[in-house]
């Protein structure tokens, strides 16, 4: 078990954090509190201090706490540095290298993974300086748990409410276990995609047949999109090709907007040669009507037909690249969605495309596939399948991502 440092800062869901620390201890880990100047105006710290039979620190100035520099002590200790709640004000002091209190010095001092549950009023986590800031250190591989969505303590409604402590210790215990693979970089903590070229797509194709009319699909890209955040999460250089869909796109390193299964055809193509990982996520048309019509196709009595062609096998197209061919890489993912079925499906398509991985996902199921935020999936690589319960798409794509991490590392050291 781990020693967890738990920050605590100053917003109202501290109170949460009591819970936050039970649940650690639970399971069996070792918890001490840091908690700012801000953060004691809402809990007392002798509170932490009965729970976690440890000193509470509230000051790097406290008596006896620089005879063996305490930051750095701690900062070499601690398996994971958890702070629930994150207000905006210590987002931005991590985000800028801002080291004023032990929390932000822990932070800048230690190599243990970190993750934060952001807190605060709906129009300052959608600000964009704290949304800037968020992404500056999604790219420096800290982790998040999400904030919930509810009755604020300010009295708003909406997105910014600490998540619940049951929700914030399993976090927890999935980057603990993250960090801890049998690979010497892994149990240094480090992601197999740090540095790495990862090319993600998502949304839909739209296949027009006049100026007006189209052929497309019901994807909403929030499962490439959570692919891409998570992936550059982790610290890779993510290209994010994206069809037409009215979700935001996460930040990524360089986006692309495509509009048909011929323009992603060309832009996955173009950045594939580069990458050590494609994840085609996007629902690409298999079909796109001949020659669409110069102007609006007019409406008339009898039946319309229209006469459809087999669009380009993007996935079938990355498997025969030079590089894939000499050295398997890219490593390819590909996405099954089902109505049915859905496993053996996925099992053919994966042979058939002589891909690494493919996630299988009955999108007739409740709750999964396209237009809503979670999913369930199963996911199939060579002598292993993994099913993923239905939760949000942000997990789903951490636990893709998951799977295929160990494969990274085997194909790294293959082809070196």
């Amino acid at each position: 078990m781990s020693l967890i440092a738990l920050g605590v800062t100053g917003g109202i869901g501290a109170y949460k954090a009591v819970e936050v620390c039970r649940g650690l201890q639970k399971r069996g880990h070792d918890v001490v509190a840091v908690m700012t100047r801000s953060a004691a105006r809402f809990v007392g710290p002798v509170t932490f201090e009965a729970i976690t039979r440890r000193p509470v620190i509230t000051s790097q100035w406290k008596p006896g706490m620089n005879a063996d520099v305490g930051h750095i002590a701690i900062a070499d200790q601690i398996g994971l540095l958890l702070v629930a709640p994150c207000t905006a004000n210590v987002v931005g002091k991590f985000a800028n290298g801002i080291a004023d209190d032990f929390l932000t010095s822990l932070y800048l001092a230690t190599k243990a993974p970190v993750l934060i549950a952001p807190a605060m009023n709906t129009n300052m986590l959608a600000h964009a300086a704290v949304q800037q800031n968020l992404q500056t250190l999604a790219a420096r591989g800290v982790r998040f748990v999400e904030p919930g969505e509810g009755y604020l303590a300010c009295g708003w409604i909406g997105k910014g409410r600490l998540a619940e402590p049951d929700e914030i210790v399993a976090a927890a215990e999935q980057v603990l276990r993250r960090g801890s693979p049998a690979e010497a970089s892994a149990k240094a903590g480090v992601s197999a995609l740090r540095g790495r070229r990862v090319v993600v797509t998502a949304g839909p194709t739209c296949e027009d047949i006049d100026p007006v009319r189209y052929v497309g699909n019901r994807s909403s890209g929030r499962m490439g999109f959570a692919l891409a955040a998570e992936a550059r999460r982790r610290g890779a250089h993510v290209t994010l090709v994206a069809g037409p869909t009215p979700v935001e796109p996460p930040a990524s390193d360089d986006f692309v907007r495509v509009r048909t299964a011929a323009e992603m055809h060309s832009a996955v193509m173009l950045a594939a040669p580069q990458a050590d990982l494609v994840i085609m996520a996007a629902a690409v048309a298999d079909y796109t009507p001949v020659n669409p019509a110069a102007s609006k196709v007019a409406k008339a009595d009898a039946p319309l037909t229209l006469t459809l062609e087999r669009t380009r096998d993007i996935l079938a197209d990355l498997a025969r690249l030079p590089s894939r061919l000499s050295s398997g890489m890219p490593m390819l993912v590909g996405f099954a969605a089902e109505t049915g079925d859905a496993v053996a499906k996925a099992r053919d398509k994966r042979a058939r495309k002589q891909i690494d991985v493919i996630v299988a996902n009955d999108i007739s199921q409740p709750g999964a596939g396209f237009e809503v935020d979670t999913n369930a999936v199963t996911i199939i690589s060579d002598g292993r399948e993994r099913q993923v319960s239905l939760q949000s798409k942000d997990r789903v794509a951490a636990a893709i991502l998951d799977e295929i991490e160990p494969l990274m590392r085997t194909r790294s050291v293959t082809t070196a």
